[in-house]
Protein backbone atom coordinates (compact mmCIF):
# COMPACT_ATOMS: atom_id res chain seq x y z
CA UNK A 1 0.00 0.00 0.00
CA UNK A 2 1.62 3.28 -0.87
CA UNK A 3 2.83 5.59 2.44
CA UNK A 4 0.99 8.43 0.73
CA UNK A 5 -2.30 6.96 1.36
CA UNK A 6 -1.41 6.87 5.04
CA UNK A 7 -0.12 10.16 5.21
CA UNK A 8 -3.17 11.68 2.95
CA UNK A 9 -0.56 13.59 0.77
CA UNK A 10 -2.94 13.34 -2.15
CA UNK A 11 -5.98 14.93 -3.17
CA UNK A 12 -8.02 12.44 -3.94
CA UNK A 13 -7.50 10.96 -0.63
CA UNK A 14 -7.94 14.22 1.74
CA UNK A 15 -11.11 14.29 0.15
CA UNK A 16 -12.31 10.73 0.76
CA UNK A 17 -10.73 11.19 4.45
CA UNK A 18 -12.71 14.73 4.84
CA UNK A 19 -16.02 12.75 3.34
CA UNK A 20 -15.48 10.17 5.79
CA UNK A 21 -14.96 12.69 8.96
CA UNK A 22 -18.02 14.80 7.99
CA UNK A 23 -20.38 11.43 7.76
CA UNK A 24 -18.93 9.75 10.68
CA UNK A 25 -19.34 13.26 12.64
CA UNK A 26 -23.05 12.91 12.55
CA UNK A 27 -23.12 9.72 13.06
CA UNK A 28 -20.87 9.76 16.27
CA UNK A 29 -23.07 12.88 17.73
CA UNK A 30 -26.25 11.29 16.60
CA UNK A 31 -25.06 8.31 18.69
CA UNK A 32 -24.29 10.38 21.71
CA UNK A 33 -27.47 12.22 21.74
CA UNK A 34 -29.25 9.03 21.71
CA UNK A 35 -26.96 7.84 24.28
CA UNK A 36 -27.00 11.08 26.59
CA UNK A 37 -30.83 10.72 26.26
CA UNK A 38 -30.96 7.46 27.51
CA UNK A 39 -28.70 8.08 30.95
CA UNK A 40 -30.37 11.41 31.59
CA UNK A 41 -33.71 10.31 31.31
CA UNK A 42 -33.46 7.32 33.65
CA UNK A 43 -30.86 8.84 35.69
CA UNK A 44 -33.88 12.12 36.07
CA UNK A 45 -36.64 9.56 37.25
CA UNK A 46 -34.61 7.56 39.21
CA UNK A 47 -32.98 10.29 41.47
CA UNK A 48 -36.48 12.23 41.15
CA UNK A 49 -37.84 9.05 43.06
CA UNK A 50 -34.61 8.86 45.57
CA UNK A 51 -35.14 12.52 46.37
CA UNK A 52 -39.00 11.93 46.74
CA UNK A 53 -38.53 9.06 48.96
CA UNK A 54 -35.93 10.51 51.35
CA UNK A 55 -38.45 14.07 51.73
CA UNK A 56 -40.91 11.69 51.92
CA UNK A 57 -39.63 9.42 55.24
CA UNK A 58 -38.20 12.74 56.85
CA UNK A 59 -41.65 14.16 56.80
CA UNK A 60 -43.52 11.63 57.64
CA UNK A 61 -41.28 10.77 61.47
CA UNK A 62 -40.99 15.02 62.18
CA UNK A 63 -43.65 16.40 60.65
CA UNK A 64 -41.62 18.82 58.67
CA UNK A 65 -38.37 18.49 56.14
CA UNK A 66 -35.76 20.16 58.24
CA UNK A 67 -33.31 22.28 56.33
CA UNK A 68 -29.98 19.61 56.23
CA UNK A 69 -32.12 16.85 55.14
CA UNK A 70 -32.71 19.60 52.20
CA UNK A 71 -28.67 19.60 51.67
CA UNK A 72 -28.79 15.92 51.64
CA UNK A 73 -31.07 15.49 49.25
CA UNK A 74 -29.36 17.72 46.55
CA UNK A 75 -25.72 16.45 47.37
CA UNK A 76 -27.57 12.46 46.21
CA UNK A 77 -28.60 14.52 42.89
CA UNK A 78 -25.04 16.18 42.18
CA UNK A 79 -22.52 13.30 44.09
CA UNK A 80 -24.62 11.04 41.79
CA UNK A 81 -23.88 12.56 38.31
CA UNK A 82 -20.02 11.55 38.13
CA UNK A 83 -21.12 8.03 40.51
CA UNK A 84 -23.12 6.69 37.89
CA UNK A 85 -21.31 7.73 34.82
CA UNK A 86 -17.97 6.26 36.22
CA UNK A 87 -19.96 2.72 36.47
CA UNK A 88 -21.31 2.89 33.39
CA UNK A 89 -25.01 3.12 34.82
CA UNK A 90 -27.57 2.44 32.09
CA UNK A 91 -25.62 1.73 29.16
CA UNK A 92 -27.98 0.33 27.15
CA UNK A 93 -25.94 -2.65 26.35
CA UNK A 94 -25.99 -4.01 29.34
CA UNK A 95 -28.29 -7.11 30.22
CA UNK A 96 -30.44 -6.73 33.20
CA UNK A 97 -28.00 -8.14 35.87
CA UNK A 98 -25.14 -6.10 34.96
CA UNK A 99 -27.37 -3.06 34.76
CA UNK A 100 -28.75 -3.79 38.07
CA UNK A 101 -24.90 -4.32 39.46
CA UNK A 102 -23.81 -1.40 37.90
CA UNK A 103 -26.93 0.32 39.50
CA UNK A 104 -25.22 -1.36 43.14
CA UNK A 105 -22.33 0.23 42.12
CA UNK A 106 -23.37 3.90 41.71
CA UNK A 107 -25.19 3.88 44.60
CA UNK A 108 -22.98 2.52 46.54
CA UNK A 109 -20.30 5.18 45.69
CA UNK A 110 -23.29 8.12 46.19
CA UNK A 111 -23.55 6.97 49.56
CA UNK A 112 -20.10 6.94 50.31
CA UNK A 113 -19.46 10.26 49.12
CA UNK A 114 -22.41 11.15 51.27
CA UNK A 115 -21.02 10.13 54.37
CA UNK A 116 -17.72 11.22 52.98
CA UNK A 117 -19.25 15.10 53.07
CA UNK A 118 -21.25 14.59 56.87
CA UNK A 119 -17.69 12.98 57.95
CA UNK A 120 -15.58 16.00 57.13
CA UNK A 121 -18.69 18.64 58.32
CA UNK A 122 -19.11 16.76 61.57
CA UNK A 123 -22.99 16.40 60.46
CA UNK A 124 -23.11 12.93 61.67
CA UNK A 125 -25.22 13.08 64.40
CA UNK A 126 -27.79 15.75 62.68
CA UNK A 127 -29.02 12.71 60.82
CA UNK A 128 -31.26 9.98 61.88
CA UNK A 129 -29.40 6.89 61.37
CA UNK A 130 -32.94 4.64 60.91
CA UNK A 131 -34.18 7.45 58.58
CA UNK A 132 -30.88 7.05 56.25
CA UNK A 133 -30.98 3.15 56.37
CA UNK A 134 -34.21 3.07 55.47
CA UNK A 135 -33.62 5.31 52.38
CA UNK A 136 -30.68 3.70 51.47
CA UNK A 137 -32.22 0.16 50.93
CA UNK A 138 -35.33 1.34 49.80
CA UNK A 139 -34.01 3.87 47.43
CA UNK A 140 -31.63 1.18 45.73
CA UNK A 141 -34.93 -1.33 45.72
CA UNK A 142 -36.90 1.55 44.01
CA UNK A 143 -34.22 2.75 41.38
CA UNK A 144 -33.90 -1.29 40.51
CA UNK A 145 -37.90 -1.25 39.89
CA UNK A 146 -37.97 1.37 37.74
CA UNK A 147 -34.64 0.60 35.86
CA UNK A 148 -36.32 -2.67 34.78
CA UNK A 149 -38.91 -1.29 32.53
CA UNK A 150 -37.16 1.69 31.89
CA UNK A 151 -34.52 -0.09 30.51
CA UNK A 152 -36.66 -2.67 28.43
CA UNK A 153 -38.36 0.48 26.98
CA UNK A 154 -35.19 2.26 26.27
CA UNK A 155 -33.52 -0.80 23.74
CA UNK A 156 -37.09 -1.89 22.12
CA UNK A 157 -36.61 2.26 21.36
CA UNK A 158 -33.64 2.19 20.09
CA UNK A 159 -34.10 -1.15 18.19
CA UNK A 160 -37.37 0.78 16.06
CA UNK A 161 -35.29 3.49 15.31
CA UNK A 162 -33.09 0.99 13.65
CA UNK A 163 -35.23 -0.87 12.21
CA UNK A 164 -36.41 2.23 10.05
CA UNK A 165 -32.66 2.63 9.16
CA UNK A 166 -32.59 0.11 5.88
CA UNK A 167 -29.64 -0.19 4.90
CA UNK A 168 -27.03 -1.67 2.26
CA UNK A 169 -23.22 -2.25 1.76
CA UNK A 170 -21.18 -1.09 -0.92
CA UNK A 171 -18.86 -4.38 -2.04
CA UNK A 172 -19.10 -7.86 -2.02
CA UNK A 173 -15.69 -9.27 -0.63
CA UNK A 174 -14.74 -10.68 2.87
CA UNK A 175 -14.94 -7.30 4.25
CA UNK A 176 -18.22 -6.86 3.37
CA UNK A 177 -19.60 -10.03 4.22
CA UNK A 178 -18.06 -9.70 7.45
CA UNK A 179 -19.62 -6.35 8.39
CA UNK A 180 -23.24 -7.84 6.94
CA UNK A 181 -22.93 -10.28 9.68
CA UNK A 182 -22.28 -7.94 12.99
CA UNK A 183 -24.87 -5.40 11.54
CA UNK A 184 -26.93 -9.20 11.36
CA UNK A 185 -25.78 -9.93 15.04
CA UNK A 186 -25.16 -6.79 16.85
CA UNK A 187 -27.41 -3.85 15.75
CA UNK A 188 -30.21 -5.42 14.40
CA UNK A 189 -30.34 -2.93 10.81
CA UNK A 190 -32.29 -4.38 8.38
CA UNK A 191 -29.53 -5.14 5.39
CA UNK A 192 -31.27 -4.85 1.99
CA UNK A 193 -28.32 -6.61 0.41
CA UNK A 194 -25.03 -5.66 -1.12
CA UNK A 195 -23.91 -3.93 -4.32
CA UNK A 196 -21.73 -5.14 -6.69
CA UNK A 197 -18.48 -3.03 -7.07
CA UNK A 198 -17.22 -5.73 -10.08
CA UNK A 199 -18.57 -7.99 -12.40
CA UNK A 200 -17.76 -11.03 -10.85
CA UNK A 201 -17.97 -10.78 -6.85
CA UNK A 202 -16.77 -12.66 -4.43
CA UNK A 203 -19.80 -14.31 -2.34
CA UNK A 204 -20.93 -17.50 -0.30
CA UNK A 205 -23.39 -19.57 0.90
CA UNK A 206 -25.65 -17.97 3.28
CA UNK A 207 -24.40 -14.31 1.99
CA UNK A 208 -27.02 -11.43 1.81
CA UNK A 209 -28.11 -10.75 -1.54
CA UNK A 210 -26.65 -8.46 -4.32
CA UNK A 211 -29.43 -6.70 -5.11
CA UNK A 212 -27.43 -4.41 -8.20
CA UNK A 213 -24.27 -3.11 -9.35
CA UNK A 214 -22.88 -0.02 -8.29
CA UNK A 215 -23.56 2.00 -11.62
CA UNK A 216 -27.49 1.81 -9.79
CA UNK A 217 -26.58 2.65 -6.46
CA UNK A 218 -28.58 5.91 -6.42
CA UNK A 219 -31.64 4.13 -8.41
CA UNK A 220 -31.08 1.11 -5.92
CA UNK A 221 -31.25 3.48 -2.59
CA UNK A 222 -34.51 5.44 -3.96
CA UNK A 223 -35.84 1.98 -4.85
CA UNK A 224 -35.73 0.59 -1.17
CA UNK A 225 -35.80 3.63 0.94
CA UNK A 226 -31.98 3.01 2.05
CA UNK A 227 -31.18 5.33 4.67
CA UNK A 228 -27.37 4.04 5.51
CA UNK A 229 -24.86 3.06 2.80
CA UNK A 230 -21.18 1.41 4.28
CA UNK A 231 -18.46 1.16 1.49
CA UNK A 232 -16.11 -1.39 2.08
CA UNK A 233 -13.98 -0.43 -0.97
CA UNK A 234 -10.05 -1.07 -0.57
CA UNK A 235 -7.90 2.20 0.07
CA UNK A 236 -6.94 1.52 -3.61
CA UNK A 237 -10.15 2.17 -4.55
CA UNK A 238 -9.76 6.00 -3.02
CA UNK A 239 -10.59 7.52 -6.14
CA UNK A 240 -13.56 5.77 -7.19
CA UNK A 241 -14.94 6.19 -3.16
CA UNK A 242 -14.73 10.20 -3.65
CA UNK A 243 -16.61 9.94 -6.75
CA UNK A 244 -19.36 7.61 -5.29
CA UNK A 245 -19.30 10.21 -2.37
CA UNK A 246 -20.05 12.99 -4.46
CA UNK A 247 -23.19 11.70 -5.87
CA UNK A 248 -24.35 10.46 -2.60
CA UNK A 249 -24.44 13.91 -0.99
CA UNK A 250 -27.71 14.62 -2.48
CA UNK A 251 -28.76 11.21 -1.94
CA UNK A 252 -30.19 11.99 1.59
CA UNK A 253 -28.43 8.82 3.16
CA UNK A 254 -26.19 8.25 5.43
CA UNK A 255 -22.33 7.25 4.27
CA UNK A 256 -20.52 5.12 6.76
CA UNK A 257 -16.69 4.39 4.96
CA UNK A 258 -15.29 0.95 6.71
CA UNK A 259 -11.68 0.87 5.66
CA UNK A 260 -10.40 -2.50 4.99
CA UNK A 261 -7.75 -3.12 7.96
CA UNK A 262 -8.35 -6.79 7.71
CA UNK A 263 -4.73 -7.79 7.25
CA UNK A 264 -3.67 -5.81 10.24
CA UNK A 265 -3.32 -6.79 13.55
CA UNK A 266 -4.91 -4.04 15.60
CA UNK A 267 -4.55 -3.54 19.02
CA UNK A 268 -6.96 -1.04 20.93
CA UNK A 269 -7.45 0.94 17.56
CA UNK A 270 -9.95 3.69 17.58
CA UNK A 271 -10.92 7.00 15.65
CA UNK A 272 -10.46 10.27 16.76
CA UNK A 273 -10.30 13.44 15.22
CA UNK A 274 -6.35 16.09 15.49
CA UNK A 275 -7.53 19.21 14.96
CA UNK A 276 -9.76 18.62 12.26
CA UNK A 277 -7.75 15.98 11.03
CA UNK A 278 -8.94 12.34 11.26
CA UNK A 279 -6.57 10.09 12.53
CA UNK A 280 -7.15 6.13 12.74
CA UNK A 281 -5.11 4.85 15.87
CA UNK A 282 -4.00 1.09 14.67
CA UNK A 283 -2.02 0.24 17.77
CA UNK A 284 -2.23 2.43 21.56
CA UNK A 285 -2.02 1.03 24.59
CA UNK A 286 -5.34 1.44 26.98
CA UNK A 287 -3.09 3.00 29.27
CA UNK A 288 -2.24 6.40 27.47
CA UNK A 289 -5.59 6.53 25.40
CA UNK A 290 -7.50 6.31 28.52
CA UNK A 291 -5.45 8.46 31.20
CA UNK A 292 -8.24 8.76 33.61
CA UNK A 293 -9.57 5.26 33.26
CA UNK A 294 -5.94 3.72 33.90
CA UNK A 295 -5.52 6.21 36.99
CA UNK A 296 -8.61 4.59 38.42
CA UNK A 297 -7.37 1.05 37.45
CA UNK A 298 -3.81 2.21 39.17
CA UNK A 299 -6.12 2.92 42.65
CA UNK A 300 -7.76 0.38 42.24
CA UNK A 301 -5.23 -2.08 41.67
CA UNK A 302 -2.72 -0.20 44.81
CA UNK A 303 -5.79 0.10 47.28
CA UNK A 304 -6.67 -3.37 46.85
CA UNK A 305 -3.38 -4.79 47.06
CA UNK A 306 -2.63 -3.04 50.34
CA UNK A 307 -5.68 -4.39 51.93
CA UNK A 308 -5.16 -7.94 50.99
CA UNK A 309 -1.28 -7.47 51.90
CA UNK A 310 -2.75 -6.45 55.75
CA UNK A 311 -5.74 -9.25 55.35
CA UNK A 312 -3.35 -12.12 54.33
CA UNK A 313 -0.46 -11.07 56.64
CA UNK A 314 -0.39 -14.05 58.96
CA UNK A 315 -0.40 -16.38 55.49
CA UNK A 316 2.25 -14.90 54.68
CA UNK A 317 4.37 -14.64 57.36
CA UNK A 318 3.55 -18.27 58.00
CA UNK A 319 4.42 -19.72 54.34
CA UNK A 320 7.67 -17.38 53.99
CA UNK A 321 8.20 -19.70 57.45
CA UNK A 322 7.63 -22.95 56.00
CA UNK A 323 9.63 -22.41 52.94
CA UNK A 324 12.52 -21.21 54.55
CA UNK A 325 12.07 -24.13 57.22
CA UNK A 326 11.75 -26.89 54.95
CA UNK A 327 14.86 -26.48 52.47
CA UNK A 328 17.81 -24.67 51.82
CA UNK A 329 17.87 -21.47 49.97
CA UNK A 330 16.12 -17.92 50.03
CA UNK A 331 12.13 -16.80 50.67
CA UNK A 332 11.53 -15.64 47.79
CA UNK A 333 12.13 -16.21 44.08
CA UNK A 334 12.86 -12.90 41.77
CA UNK A 335 13.05 -13.00 38.11
CA UNK A 336 13.54 -10.34 35.33
CA UNK A 337 10.92 -10.39 33.41
CA UNK A 338 9.27 -7.49 30.64
CA UNK A 339 6.66 -5.33 31.91
CA UNK A 340 4.44 -2.57 30.64
CA UNK A 341 6.07 -1.03 27.31
CA UNK A 342 8.65 -4.01 27.68
CA UNK A 343 10.43 -2.49 30.62
CA UNK A 344 12.44 -5.50 32.74
CA UNK A 345 11.19 -5.64 36.25
CA UNK A 346 11.90 -8.09 38.71
CA UNK A 347 8.80 -9.97 39.61
CA UNK A 348 8.45 -11.60 43.54
CA UNK A 349 7.18 -15.52 44.04
CA UNK A 350 7.33 -17.25 47.23
CA UNK A 351 10.54 -20.19 46.42
CA UNK A 352 8.57 -23.22 45.21
CA UNK A 353 11.91 -25.48 43.79
CA UNK A 354 15.29 -26.18 45.07
CA UNK A 355 17.69 -24.24 44.76
CA UNK A 356 19.29 -25.38 41.25
CA UNK A 357 22.03 -24.16 38.45
CA UNK A 358 20.15 -24.35 35.15
CA UNK A 359 21.60 -22.54 32.69
CA UNK A 360 18.64 -22.46 30.42
CA UNK A 361 14.97 -21.31 32.19
CA UNK A 362 12.65 -24.14 31.74
CA UNK A 363 9.32 -24.04 32.66
CA UNK A 364 7.97 -25.87 35.48
CA UNK A 365 5.67 -29.25 34.27
CA UNK A 366 4.34 -31.89 35.96
CA UNK A 367 5.92 -33.79 38.37
CA UNK A 368 8.74 -31.61 37.95
CA UNK A 369 11.15 -33.00 40.47
CA UNK A 370 12.58 -29.59 41.37
CA UNK A 371 9.52 -28.55 43.19
CA UNK A 372 9.43 -29.05 46.61
CA UNK A 373 6.69 -30.40 48.68
CA UNK A 374 5.45 -27.24 50.41
CA UNK A 375 6.28 -25.58 47.08
CA UNK A 376 4.05 -28.20 45.06
CA UNK A 377 1.09 -27.22 47.33
CA UNK A 378 1.88 -23.16 47.11
CA UNK A 379 1.89 -23.33 43.61
CA UNK A 380 -1.16 -25.99 43.36
CA UNK A 381 -2.97 -23.47 45.16
CA UNK A 382 -1.59 -20.29 43.24
CA UNK A 383 -0.16 -18.45 46.89
CA UNK A 384 3.55 -18.62 45.45
CA UNK A 385 2.09 -15.58 43.31
CA UNK A 386 0.92 -13.33 46.48
CA UNK A 387 4.68 -11.60 47.05
CA UNK A 388 3.45 -10.13 43.68
CA UNK A 389 1.23 -7.73 45.51
CA UNK A 390 4.29 -5.99 46.21
CA UNK A 391 4.93 -6.27 42.58
CA UNK A 392 1.64 -3.75 42.47
CA UNK A 393 2.34 -1.78 44.99
CA UNK A 394 5.42 -0.64 43.86
CA UNK A 395 3.71 0.31 40.01
CA UNK A 396 5.55 -2.49 38.31
CA UNK A 397 2.53 -4.78 37.75
CA UNK A 398 -1.26 -4.85 38.07
CA UNK A 399 -3.90 -7.15 39.69
CA UNK A 400 -5.46 -7.84 35.95
CA UNK A 401 -2.78 -7.97 33.17
CA UNK A 402 -1.01 -10.39 30.87
CA UNK A 403 1.43 -12.98 32.82
CA UNK A 404 4.57 -11.94 32.59
CA UNK A 405 7.19 -14.35 31.62
CA UNK A 406 10.65 -15.36 31.44
CA UNK A 407 13.06 -12.83 29.48
CA UNK A 408 14.42 -16.25 27.45
CA UNK A 409 10.75 -17.50 27.00
CA UNK A 410 9.93 -14.04 25.16
CA UNK A 411 12.63 -14.14 23.19
CA UNK A 412 12.18 -17.50 22.06
CA UNK A 413 8.13 -17.10 21.11
CA UNK A 414 8.51 -13.29 20.17
CA UNK A 415 9.82 -14.75 16.73
CA UNK A 416 7.47 -17.43 16.29
CA UNK A 417 4.12 -15.68 17.45
CA UNK A 418 2.71 -12.40 15.28
CA UNK A 419 2.53 -9.31 18.06
CA UNK A 420 3.74 -11.30 20.65
CA UNK A 421 5.58 -8.45 22.30
CA UNK A 422 2.76 -6.58 22.26
CA UNK A 423 0.78 -8.14 25.09
CA UNK A 424 3.44 -5.96 27.00
CA UNK A 425 1.43 -2.49 26.27
CA UNK A 426 -0.17 -3.13 29.14
CA UNK A 427 1.16 -3.85 32.91
CA UNK A 428 1.17 -7.45 33.63
CA UNK A 429 -0.90 -8.95 36.30
CA UNK A 430 -1.30 -11.34 38.91
CA UNK A 431 -4.38 -12.58 37.28
CA UNK A 432 -5.83 -12.40 33.56
CA UNK A 433 -8.31 -13.14 31.08
CA UNK A 434 -6.10 -16.39 29.98
CA UNK A 435 -6.06 -17.55 33.36
CA UNK A 436 -9.84 -17.75 33.99
CA UNK A 437 -10.28 -19.16 30.59
CA UNK A 438 -8.11 -21.81 31.29
CA UNK A 439 -5.11 -21.44 29.34
CA UNK A 440 -2.78 -21.66 32.46
CA UNK A 441 -0.03 -23.96 33.77
CA UNK A 442 2.66 -24.81 31.68
CA UNK A 443 2.35 -23.76 27.32
CA UNK A 444 4.70 -26.57 26.02
CA UNK A 445 3.59 -26.02 22.46
CA UNK A 446 3.21 -23.09 19.94
CA UNK A 447 -0.42 -23.21 19.66
CA UNK A 448 -0.59 -22.83 23.30
CA UNK A 449 0.94 -19.09 23.71
CA UNK A 450 -0.48 -18.53 20.05
CA UNK A 451 -4.14 -18.83 22.05
CA UNK A 452 -2.74 -16.87 25.42
CA UNK A 453 -1.69 -14.73 23.41
CA UNK A 454 -4.15 -14.35 21.41
CA UNK A 455 -6.92 -14.12 25.12
CA UNK A 456 -4.23 -11.42 26.60
CA UNK A 457 -4.47 -9.33 23.19
CA UNK A 458 -8.18 -9.86 23.40
CA UNK A 459 -8.00 -8.65 26.69
CA UNK A 460 -5.98 -5.17 25.79
CA UNK A 461 -8.75 -4.72 23.21
CA UNK A 462 -11.94 -4.90 25.57
CA UNK A 463 -10.13 -3.69 28.62
CA UNK A 464 -12.08 -1.89 30.66
CA UNK A 465 -12.57 -1.33 35.05
CA UNK A 466 -15.67 -3.65 34.76
CA UNK A 467 -13.60 -6.24 32.69
CA UNK A 468 -10.91 -6.04 35.66
CA UNK A 469 -13.68 -6.71 38.57
CA UNK A 470 -15.44 -9.86 36.73
CA UNK A 471 -12.01 -11.42 36.37
CA UNK A 472 -11.16 -10.90 39.92
CA UNK A 473 -14.38 -11.95 40.64
CA UNK A 474 -13.72 -15.32 38.81
CA UNK A 475 -9.82 -15.80 39.27
CA UNK A 476 -11.11 -17.44 43.11
CA UNK A 477 -12.67 -20.37 40.94
CA UNK A 478 -10.08 -21.21 38.67
CA UNK A 479 -7.22 -21.63 41.37
CA UNK A 480 -7.61 -25.76 41.70
CA UNK A 481 -7.28 -25.93 38.09
CA UNK A 482 -5.68 -29.26 36.86
CA UNK A 483 -3.29 -27.58 34.86
CA UNK A 484 -1.79 -25.77 37.81
CA UNK A 485 1.32 -27.64 38.89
Amino acid sequence: MPDQLWFLSVDTEMNVFWGYRMVNNLRINRNTTLKGLTFWGQWAMGQGFVVALLLLLVYYQNGNVEFYYRVCATLTVLASVPAYTWCGVYAKQDNYLEGLIRLLMGWSMTLAALAIVAFLCKANELFSRQIILIWAICSYIGQALLYVPLHGFSKYYQRSLQRERKTLIVGTGDLALGLANKLRTLEHFPLVGLVSSDATPLMTEGAPPVVGPQEALLELIQTHDIRRLYITLPLSEAAQIEAMYGDLLDAHVDVVWVPDLNSLTLLNHSVSDVDGLPAIHLNESPLTSQPTAALSKSLLDKSVALMAIVVLSPLLLAIGLAVKLTSQGPVFFKQDRHGWNGKVIQVWKFRSMRVHDDHEVKQASRNDSRITPIGRFIRRTSIDELPQLFNVLQGHMALVGPRPHAIAHNDYYSGKILAYMARHRIKPGITGLAQISGYRGETDTIDKMQKRVEIDLKYINNWSLWLDLKILVKTPFTLLSKDIY
